[in-house]
């Protein structure tokens, strides 16, 4: 039977001595899936993409790949990963096909096969044209590409890309995207990244890490969909609070001066509406109406912004 995940973490952690890099993760990714895994720097995102990749054993947890246990059939397991660390292990003296070719052995494509497996992981990645090209003299951007061939070769399900696109100049940032785009296609695929740009350009799923802990996990289309669950209203007159507060849809009311408010509105109402027709029935007269949309980097702030607090805080020699 086909598992229904490409990929599951299940109480992920991992310790170096005292210090709890990740804690408890638990973790899912589906077949077309593009998955976006945005933290603060030190927020666990490298360590976890390592365990994923059977690079780096847990201190706690399982990870299952296809089905594979990883702990227990690992080199079944990793049969099904291809994966780009953040510094992508090229040989600078080796040509583009050389270096597929060495890296087709490694991962121990049967020998008539590896031609067209090479062939196939540059085409994909659009290196046809400099096959016989040392990678030390290519541009970042196209051994970034060498690097996620590499990954390719086996045609894995899964492939796990860390931080890809560091380092890049923005028209080798919209390559690699496209790229990524169209691996996803067919596989599953764990970005990481500290760039919402990045995530929210690709990415069908975002999970946000703090302090090692997974602390928001859902859609794109959630994440970032425009909601807002406040207003911000100005009046050309002082209004009646209380007649204000019983429109249906409004959960509470903070003045910003005599005549201006923000209004917290209940999950999934939208009282914009009832607001101006009281405004205009009670003579209250209407400035400014507006939603104070939330997106994703507002999410990603209101979850992470403590510990750019606390690094200050340490940096500065004051008690966190």
């Amino acid at each position: 039977m086909t598992p229904l995940n490409l990929l599951e973490a299940h109480g992920l952690s991992c310790r170096y001595g005292p210090h709890q890099a990740v804690n408890d993760l638990n973790l899912s990714l589906k077949r077309g899936e593009i998955l976006g895994l945005l933290g603060a720097n030190g927020a666990g995102k490298s360590t976890t993409m390592k365990m994923l990749a059977g690079v780096l054993a847990p201190s706690n947890g399982h990870v299952t790949v296809n089905g594979i246990s990883l702990a227990e059939n690992p080199k079944a397991a990793k049969q099904q990963l291809g994966y780009l660390p953040e510094q992508p292990p090229l040989y600078p003296e080796l040509t583009v096909v050389e270096y597929l070719r060495f890296c087709s052995e490694l991962r121990e494509i049967p020998r008539k096969a590896r031609p067209n497996a090479v062939n196939r992981a540059m085409v994909e990645c659009d290196l046809q044209s400099l096959s016989k090209r040392l990678i030390g003299n290519l541009s970042k951007g196209y051994q970034q590409r060498c690097g996620i061939a590499q990954a390719i070769l086996h045609q894995p399900a899964i492939v796990i890309l860390d931080e890809p696109t560091v380092g890049l100049d923005p028209i080798q940032i919209r390559g690699i995207r496209r790229l990524i785009r169209t691996l996803g296609s067919e596989r599953g695929i764990v970005l990481s990244s500290h760039i919402l740009a990045e995530i929210q350009t690709v990415c069908h799923r975002v999970v946000i890490m703090r302090q090692g802990r997974l602390v928001y996990d859902e859609p794109l289309s959630v994440a970032d969909s425009k909601s807002f669950d406040t207003i911000l209203v100005g009046f050309a007159r002082t209004p009646n609070l209380d007649e204000l507060a019983a429109i249906q849809g409004i959960d509470g009311i903070t003045a910003l001066d005599d005549r201006r408010l923000r209004i917290a509105v209940v999950s999934g109402e939208d009282p914009r509406a009832a607001i101006a027709n009281t405004a205009v029935a009670r003579g209250w007269g209407l400035n400014e109406l507006h939603a104070e949309f939330r997106t994703l980097e507002d999410v990603f702030v209101r979850l992470t912004a403590r510990d750019d607090d606390a690094l200050t805080d340490q940096t500065t020699g004051t008690a966190a």
